[in-house]
């Protein structure tokens, strides 16, 4: 948990804890690494990463497993536990695996498109690595993925 006080979580955050308190002690872990020798955008990427692993989570199990109730999900959410824009945008089809709500707005990138990690692996050349300079995700396209997860 964050040092800044939350309010009193609703009932099943119990369940749900262990993991959250896991991703944030592994985030405060990875911010603590030597990054010499890093460009300046991929210190950031664990960031990006476990943002997404905790918010995926929790969307997970109140979407996917209907293990907590819409409240705690909705407590999460002003918690600012999970990225509330970025799992709204998992809901609509061709963004259920989006690693982050950066790379499809379009006035970020050049000649008005977005990320390279949201172009199909189909599309793209054969044995072509692709990586975000952001975000360091190789793949967020919704499809099968050979990585599991986005990220």
């Amino acid at each position: 948990m964050s040092k800044w006080k939350r309010k009193k979580a609703p009932k099943g955050y119990d369940y749900i804890k262990p993991v959250i308190d896991a991703l944030e002690a592994e985030l405060k872990e990875r911010m603590n690494e030597p990054h010499e020798g890093l460009r300046k955008n991929e210190a950031l990427w664990p960031v990006h990463q476990i943002n997404w692993q905790k918010s995926r989570y929790v969307y997970d199990m109140h979407y996917k497993h209907q293990k907590i109730s819409k409240e705690l999900y909705d407590w999460c959410c002003k918690q600012k536990i999970v990225d509330a824009p970025l799992a709204a945008k998992w809901k609509k089809p061709g963004y259920e695996r989006l690693c982050s709500t950066y790379n499809i707005n379009t006035r970020n990138f050049n000649q008005g498109t977005t990320s390279i990690c949201r172009v199909p692996r189909q599309s793209l050349a054969q044995g072509q690595t692709v990586e975000d300079q952001l975000t360091g995700c190789r793949g967020c396209a919704s499809g099968k993925s050979e990585y599991g997860i986005c990220c």
